[in-house]
């Protein structure tokens, strides 16, 4: 009887189940492999890369980006490179999505930062060509073409005096629209007028700026100008002012308030500016009223002054002015000068433009995203931060200033934290040899200032601090001002109003403060945000310092190495007290 050439059901049956497990051993096996190649090879490197580029700059799944945030946050998962379009990006004031708002008053050129879910988490490339820039003071007046090769500026002003192309270098002579023989000479010719040298003036104010020739050699004067000017046709123009080592600022007076306390400047100049003074019943003179300190100086040069075919708004600016009783100064052909009354203001008063003041109840120092106003602020200290009764400059820096006084216990503080910063200054010169004294370090950020004791001890050095006090935390920029510092008001949670590549150094003390809530103790924003920010506004091969506990320096280490910066963590110093270590680190001056 022969065999059959069939199989049993049951030796079927096991086949099957033995195909089965082939499959799913196979399928695991090519998985493990497929996951060490995405791991520890090349391909897994470029593959995620392409997918976190995708993800990063096209406002995908919210859920996602946090789950890199975190990746890099605990894990240190590297940061990739943003693409070369965006050398120039400046999250919150970007013309593609600005445009889109509405023109009154300027609105569309003022702040307007994206959701955080929408901003890409990658690092900002330098420009094609990109070097290390023009030491100080040589960048006053030479930068290299590269590092700004935007030849719009030098085409159309270079007649004026503003800036022109020689070679590898763009050369500044000096001029501007209304002084284009040169700075040097409109300075002489203010001069006549209000005392620009020997310390009565320190702090000014430069609006609508160009270059910011006209801050850059005010210098010589020992007057640090606050030049500030908004991303508009001219495209550059801050950017050219901070690669010259000038300081300068990315703003617009429109609808808000510029983020200035009351009363700091002693100085406030307007170069062929436009601005429309008397506009909005007066809204940006009353604004430009906020920020002159009692008894500074308004120096307006250009239209409408005695300006062909505006005799009706250069007699209106005539009117704002007498209401507000400022005393005319000059008149010198387009430019006219005015001084603001040292004490009281002269208001309630009849005039024409319905001119009051506001309530007692309004904080004319409140100027984070506020609204301008339609009333003249009322000063708060009467007369001891008055021009003539403030100390001149450089006893101004050292003195205490008259609204410490203002805080709880603010006279002490202040001291106290003067004497800590000489300590912790020469402590990072002498011994964490960071070259705060040498021309390789210019523009210097503190992002959190409190009293700007941190940029007084850096007074005998070739630097200037652009001093930021949270807007959460409390208001101190005004003694920073009184001490003939500058700053501005910021949120840490939303991008700086600058441009990349603006700053050699940056220093913060108490980084993590910088993201909670002080109420809540929760964190706002995360700390890799904020980093990959520091990075943006940071130059390559420029210099970090920071201050924290050592379990926030730790993480911050890690996103340190993420964002390809060299870190190193050192010690507080000796006399210091309370739990904290330093990290010093440099950014890698990397190309795409």
């Amino acid at each position: 009887m022969g065999h059959s050439n069939s199989s049993s059901p049951s030796k079927r049956i096991h086949t099957r189940q033995w195909r089965l497990l082939d499959l799913v051993s196979g399928v695991l096996f090519f998985l493990v492999l497929l996951f060490f190649a995405m791991v520890f090879t090349p391909l897994g490197d470029s593959l995620a890369a392409s997918g976190r580029q995708t993800l990063l700059l096209s406002g995908a799944d919210p859920r996602q980006r946090n789950m890199l945030v975190a990746a890099v946050e605990t894990l240190g998962r590297g940061v990739e490179a943003c693409p070369a379009d965006t050398a120039d990006y400046m999250p919150c004031e970007d013309p593609r999505l600005n445009s889109q708002l509405s023109r009154e008053m300027n609105y569309y050129r003022e702040r307007h930062c994206p959701r955080l879910e929408d901003s890409p988490l990658c690092l900002i490339p330098p420009p094609r060509g990109y070097r290390v820039p023009v030491l100080w003071p040589e960048s006053l007046l030479k930068i290299w073409h590269s590092n700004v090769p935007y030849n719009k500026i030098a085409d159309r002003k270079g007649h004026q005096g503003w800036m022109k192309l020689e070679g590898q270098h763009f050369i500044f002579p000096g001029g501007g629209t209304m002084f284009p023989d040169g700075a040097e000479q409109y300075i002489e010719k203010l001069r006549q007028y209000i005392p620009i040298s020997g310390g009565v003036m320190r702090t000014a104010l430069d609006m609508g700026c160009g270059v910011a020739s006209f801050g850059g050699f005010l210098l010589s004067h020992d007057i640090l100008t606050m030049s500030f000017a908004p991303r508009d046709s001219h495209k550059a123009q801050i950017q050219f002012a901070l690669e010259r080592g000038i300081p300068a600022f990315v703003a617009m007076l429109g609808t808000r308030r510029l983020p200035f306390p009351a009363f700091g400047f002693d100085l406030v100049h307007c170069s062929r500016c436009l601005i429309p003074f008397t506009a909005y019943n007066a809204s940006y003179f009353i604004e430009v009223d906020r920020l002159l300190r009692p008894g500074g100086y308004l120096v307006i040069s250009g239209p409408p002054v005695q300006w062909p075919k505006q005799d009706k708004e250069w007699s209106d600016l005539q009117a704002v002015a007498r209401a507000l009783c400022y005393e005319l100064i000059a008149v010198d052909g387009n430019t006219v000068i005015w001084k603001k009354p040292p004490g009281e203001t002269c208001l309630p008063n009849e005039n024409e433009f319905g001119l009051q003041l506001c309530d007692e109840s309004d904080d004319p120092s409140q100027a984070w995203y506020f609204k301008l106003k339609k009333c003249v602020s009322r000063t708060s200290v009467k007369g001891d931060y008055a021009i003539g009764v403030i100390p001149n400059w450089p006893m101004r820096l050292t003195a205490t200033p008259p609204r410490s006084s203002l805080l709880k216990n603010g006279v002490d503080l202040y001291e106290a934290d003067t004497k800590r910063w000489v300590r912790r200054v020469a402590h990072y010169k002498n011994y964490l040899r960071i070259k705060l004294d040498t021309r390789s370090v210019r523009n210097v950020m503190d992002m959190n200032a409190l009293f700007g004791g941190f940029a007084a001890a850096l007074k005998s050095d070739p630097v200037w601090v652009m001093n930021v006090v949270p807007a959460h935390k409390p208001p101190t920029l005004d003694v920073i001002f009184d001490r003939g510092l500058i700053g501005v008001y910021h949120d840490w949670c939303e991008p700086f109003s600058t441009y990349p590549r603006s700053y050699d150094l940056i220093h913060v003390a108490s980084i993590e403060s910088l993201i909670k809530d002080p109420a809540s103790d929760k964190s706002r924003c995360s700390l890799v945000d904020l980093m990959v920010e520091i990075d943006r506004m940071l130059r390559p091969e420029g210099s970090v310092v920071i201050r924290d506990a050592p379990e926030v320096i730790d993480k911050v280490a890690r996103i340190a190495g993420a964002v390809r910066w060299k870190p190193t963590i050192y010690d507080k110093e000796p006399e210091s007290n309370g739990r904290e270590n330093i990290l010093v680190a440099t950014k890698t001056f990397w190309e795409l």
